[in-house]
């Protein structure tokens, strides 16, 4: 093998997709392969004879090759793919802007490996600006993140509140199924399980003639349908129940239930063994011993790509069984609190996409304003909740951003103000302070309060002003790239080649999802639920969301393998330590951000930055 020849197998050997070649199918590609030095001076070569490949190992060059407008291409980057794919010659420009090392492949050599299907998609891919990881859709662990809508197959089994205990008996034995929901016009009142027939009545000899809600668990534990499985399983595990009603958001009617059989037959793993564990625990010192078990039993248990996908999910399940946990533990010691109260989370927590590294970010909304004496209640048991999260290393918000800060713990009214004041004065100081709150779900007491918040303030967050402002503060923070498509690393870190993947792409689709779910007046707070929630008149495509959902999917994997692999809480990943074609699919997946960026701010805002 000439040196020439052993140069080019080196580069193509950690060359996405020619890495995956066997060294046989390598040596055909090889063979009439030629290395080019490209200056200014000798572009007319690529403007004679027949199509062939062209791979940059270096340098920096504008591209015109049948793709649409000039492309700033460099290291790892091909050019002239749309010939090789479409077998026809293109005009072909390029303008060196640096010159650099350019590899060039026979045709007919690409034509027999384009008989690959690993070969053939990823250069269609390339054309078509689409990812080459399809995260979602090959993951083993999205099973979790179904809708109950996906989960239920059938119709509710309910019965009107007067009906006998006899007739609820033949009903439940007549469809087969082991629970019967109960309603009163169309609204859930209670369940009857059959272990509440032998409990209940038979063995109390209980006339069968009486109405069923008299046998009836009254208000019973319940989900919406714009949950998930895996919502599901963690309420069903924490309440220690088998049966779940599941309840329409708009209309308020069951319809369906989630029993135990369901999880088993749509389980593959014992993923909530940790939340299982966290339920029991009896006082803070329990709690805290289990919740540091966490981080262990991650880095015991994520070990494939689909574990990282449900790895946020569960710590911030988690999370929340601590908050809820640490609450009791504080009304044992103190009593019941004087008023109705929601604790709120933002940020990660309420995205349900926490990492090891993530803060405690909460507040508190009351049902009004409250006295001395009962701020006081509230001041005590917001310290407790937050220091004791800390003490389950769950660590405090460096901004104060926690339910312990009293300027957030407001009444609803107070709350509704606030979001007056964000609409009428969304300057970029504003926008940094607020956004984190846009991000908001309810992981404790009445979650009532926090509904007539989200209603109140939904028209206020859809003001076409308000919306446009948000919209230019994400041009503040963008893409990894450079203007030749090189990635663009963090300065002063002691690893020269690092990307905060958290702030540099992530937070960007977040702030995306966001935004277009505000305009279509969507309240979930999980950026893959918004953009799976979209209406057609979002003007954000069907296919657009789904390759960022695919992103964002992708993008947390890499942050959640970084930090269990190398044992550390931030979010900067080498992108030396990537294969060849993870970098390919970060690099596609950093310009679909872009694309996207700028169509919202373009949208929303009329394209001023």
């Amino acid at each position: 093998m000439t040196a020439i020849a052993k140069q080019v197998e080196d580069f193509l050997s950690t060359s996405a997709p020619f890495d995956m070649l066997n060294e046989s199918q390598r040596n055909d590609l090889i063979r009439h392969a030629d290395l080019l030095y490209v200056t200014k001076d000798n572009t007319e070569h690529f403007k004679t004879g027949e199509p062939r490949l062209y791979l940059i190992q270096s340098g920096q060059f504008s591209v015109e090759d049948g793709e649409g407008a000039a492309r700033h291409l460099s290291e790892g980057d091909y050019f002239n793919y749309a010939a090789i794919l479409d077998k026809r010659t293109y005009p072909l420009s390029i303008h060196v802007d640096s010159p650099g090392l350019v590899y060039s492949f026979a045709a007919q050599d690409v034509f027999a490996l384009l008989e690959l299907v690993e070969v053939s998609s990823f250069f269609t891919g390339l054309r078509n600006n689409a990812l080459q990881n399809h995260a979602i859709a090959d993951s083993n662990s999205m099973w979790l993140y179904k809708s109950l809508t996906d989960v239920i197959d059938k119709a509710p089994v309910a019965a009107h509140s007067n009906m006998s205990i006899a007739d609820a008996a033949m009903l439940m034995t007549h469809e087969k199924v082991s629970s019967l929901l109960v309603t009163d016009n169309d609204k859930l009142i209670g369940i009857v399980t059959d272990r509440d027939l032998r409990s209940r009545v038979v063995a109390h000899a209980l006339d069968t003639a009486l109405p069923v809600k008299q046998i009836m668990t009254v208000n019973p534990t319940q989900i919406g349908n714009s949950r998930t499985l895996f919502d599901a399983m963690a309420l069903m595990t924490e309440k220690n129940i088998h049966h779940l009603p599941v309840i329409d958001h708009l209309s308020q009617s069951p319809i369906g239930m989630v029993t135990a059989s369901d999880i088993i037959r749509h389980q593959r793993g014992n993923v909530l063994f940790i939340i299982g564990e966290l339920t029991k625990a009896n006082n803070l010192y329990e709690l805290t011993r289990l919740s540091w078990q966490l981080p262990h039993y991650f880095a015991a248990h994520a070990k494939r790509a689909g574990d990282y996908d449900i790895a946020g999910k569960i710590l911030s399940q988690a999370t929340d069984v601590m908050t809820r946990k640490l609450i009791g533990f504080f009304q044992q010691d103190n009593g019941k609190a004087p008023m109705m109260f929601a604790w709120l989370v933002y940020g990660s927590q309420a995205r349900e996409d926490q990492t090891t590294g993530s803060d405690q970010d909460s507040g508190l909304l009351l049902a009004s304003t409250p006295n001395e004496k009962q701020a006081a209640y509230f001041a005590d048991m917001t310290d407790y909740v937050c220091k004791g999260l800390a003490k389950c290393g769950i660590k405090l918000c460096d901004g104060n951003i926690m339910a312990s800060n009293p300027e957030l713990r407001l009444s609803v009214d107070e709350a509704v103000k606030e979001a007056e004041r964000w609409v009428a004065s969304p300057t970029s100081k504003a926008i940094m302070h607020f956004n984190i709150f846009l991000d908001v779900r309810c992981a404790a007491g009445d979650a009532s309060l926090f509904k007539q918040l989200q209603k109140r303030r939904a028209p206020l967050l859809q003001q076409k002003m308000f919306l446009a402002a948000l919209a230019r503060n994400s041009n503040d923070v963008s893409v990894p790239l450079s203007m030749f498509q090189k990635f663009s690393y963090e300065k002063g870190r002691k690893q020269k080649d690092t990307i905060d993947l958290k702030t540099r792409a992530v937070a960007l689709i977040n702030n995306i999802a966001r935004i277009y779910a505000l305009a279509d007046g969507i309240t979930l707070p999980n950026t893959v639920a918004r953009l799976e929630s979209l209406s057609d008149k979002s003007e954000l495509s069907s296919k657009d969301a789904a390759n960022l959902k695919d992103i964002w999917v992708f993008l947390n994997r890499l942050r959640w393998r970084h930090q269990l692999e190398n044992k550390v809480t931030d979010n900067l990943v080498s992108v030396s330590m990537l294969s060849s074609i993870q970098k390919h699919q970060l690099k596609a997946g950093f310009k679909a951000i872009e694309r996207a960026n700028e169509a919202m701010v373009m949208k929303f805002s009329g394209g001023v930055g």
